[in-house]
């Protein structure tokens, strides 16, 4: 009878607004680290810019979970509103521990296959900014939402597709001398990918809301 009850009350929006606001981050956060591996702003501008945004999504995260607490009637099971911003807030984490790698070690150049895994992070990112709004119809949007986890699944593939390349050349190119290079390289490398995991991990939140509520 509570059920019943509670699913014909109005539910709260705000929720949406926070998760959409969070993906801007994510997304201005993916560009900037993709700059700054590409060579189109340095890496000072782009390391302060990821750092600035994964601030900005740390408050969101915050005020998500806030308002899990004070809010009556929530779109979807508190846990999952729980779950889904805590992965997306470790997508925007794990960018911030790449440029940390990166300055911490004072990194000044970077190989094709991390340019291009910049690239793909910022695909990744993009489709998620496609796929949150789309929760606010969950039965509208079912069977796209499916699509889009589909593709960022198959960019995460490429992601480990990459990871291995970039290692592979990483590893013949130092194998022969100091091997301080290839421990850095190799970081950087697990960071970039473990980025385009955790949006993966946001398509499978979302995927699992979906089949809660269809």
């Amino acid at each position: 009878m509570l059920g019943w009850f509670q699913r014909l009350l109005p539910k709260e929006t705000k929720f949406f607004d926070l998760f959409e606001s969070h993906a801007v981050t994510l997304v201005a956060g993916a560009k900037a680290l993709n700059g700054l591996l590409a060579g189109t702003i340095s890496i000072a501008e782009g390391s302060a810019e990821v750092i600035r945004q994964e601030e900005r999504a740390d408050g969101i995260a915050g005020k998500v979970i806030l308002e899990v607490g004070r809010t009556f009637i929530t779109p979807f099971d508190r846990g999952d509103i729980e779950e889904l911003i805590g992965s997306m807030d470790d997508a925007v984490d794990q960018m911030q521990k790449t440029v940390k790698t990166i300055t911490l070690f004072e990194v000044e150049s970077f190989s094709p296959h991390m340019a291009e895994l910049g690239a793909v992070i910022v695909q990744a990112s993009e489709r998620v900014a496609v796929l949150l709004p789309m929760l606010r119809d969950i039965k509208q949007h079912a069977d796209s939402i499916g699509k889009l986890a589909k593709e960022i699944g198959a960019i995460e593939e490429r992601s480990d597709e990459l990871y291995d390349q970039g290692l592979k050349a990483l590893f013949k190119a130092h194998r022969a001398s100091d091997t301080m290079p290839f421990i850095i390289g190799a970081e950087i490398y697990d960071h970039l990918e473990k980025v385009v995991d955790r949006f993966e991990d946001v398509a499978k939140r979302v995927s699992r809301i979906v089949l809660e509520h269809l």
